[in-house]
């Protein structure tokens, strides 16, 4: 089944290209069919990357996804032009009235902030109490995974020695979890990020579940018991070229990055990266919206609480 997006976002034409079936307003109206109503809350600078990488792993599912787009009010983006914001984005505003099968918060490039400083810090924190009584299942995404379990379960980010960066080997501490079902006993992920979370400070919370974790990388996936809550530390949506696009922009602004991780074949930048974890993360996002959100969310989604 398609994902039905805004007419006339950018992410159309590329994810048509990919032979992903996306299905325009227009047409979803001729449907009767109650599709899942996911919220996409994007807090990453190049928005129009973001929404795109979202929309390919939502629309390569059977289910029908109705995607809304929303953005803080209390943030002025400098890198996605505001006619795009005004045309395709919503604030909280204006759908806080609403209920949602699901919800996708996305990470953003602020980590090395203490939360209370980051400029939206209140509006995301509202969002977050306003999602445990109107979205059945949330999942966050790196530093929105961070700030999840900072504001839920006051579990604070730890800085590392340096940038953790490339694609990580991820083992299941959880194997029979159904958001890992169908996963290989080895699995990678992307990771880019200067902070990371306490192992013992999760497990010492009896609502949340270590799903997956790397050697290198730590803790990847944790969940709240019941699945309403999912927070992960890496980055399954990413593209191809996303790593190498950091890399390239961290050393164009003097940034002593090294070479993301496991990468570049022989660690040679000239050569076209590998790419070793879209299947897991197709796989993941398809587990999250069947057993997770479809099998579980109320056909009358005002029955959601």
């Amino acid at each position: 089944m398609p994902i039905k997006i805004p007419d006339g976002l950018p992410a159309v034409q590329t994810l048509a290209d990919e032979n992903i079936f996306v299905m325009t307003e227009k047409r979803a109206i001729t449907q009767d069919i109650r599709p899942l109503r996911i919220l996409l809350l994007n807090l990453m600078p190049k928005k129009i990357e973001t929404e795109t990488q979202f929309s390919r792993l939502l629309g390569n599912t059977p289910l029908q996804i109705d995607l809304t787009l929303i953005r803080m009010a209390t943030h002025v983006s400098q890198n996605t032009a505001q006619e795009h914001l005004l045309a395709f984005y919503k604030t909280f505003d204006q759908i806080k009235a609403e209920k949602y099968d699901g919800m996708i918060i996305t990470g953003a490039p602020v980590e090395l902030k203490p939360f209370e400083e980051v400029d939206y810090w209140e509006e995301l924190c509202e969002i977050m109490e306003w999602s445990k009584s109107h979205v059945h299942s949330v999942m966050h995404i790196c530093w929105g995974a961070q700030a999840g379990l900072y504001y839920h379960y006051h579990i604070d980010k730890k800085e590392l020695p340096q940038k953790l960066f490339g694609v990580y080997s991820h083992r299941a501490d959880h194997p029979h979890s159904m958001l890992l079902r169908g996963f290989d006993s080895e699995f990678y992920v992307p990771h880019s990020r200067y902070t990371t979370v306490d192992r013992r400070q999760i497990e010492a919370v009896p609502e949340l579940k270590i799903l997956a974790s790397s050697e290198k990388a730590g803790v990847h996936i944790v969940a709240k018991n019941g699945g309403r809550q999912f927070f992960l530390m890496g980055h399954s949506e990413y593209d191809p070229l996303t790593l190498d696009a950091e890399y390239r922009r961290d050393r164009l602004q003097g940034l002593d990055t090294a070479l993301p991780e496991n990468y570049y074949p022989e660690d040679d930048p000239t050569k076209p990266p590998m790419v070793r974890w879209r299947s897991h993360g197709s796989l993941l996002f398809i587990n999250w919206l069947n057993y997770f959100v479809y099998q579980s969310t109320p056909y009358d989604i005002d029955q959601i609480q």
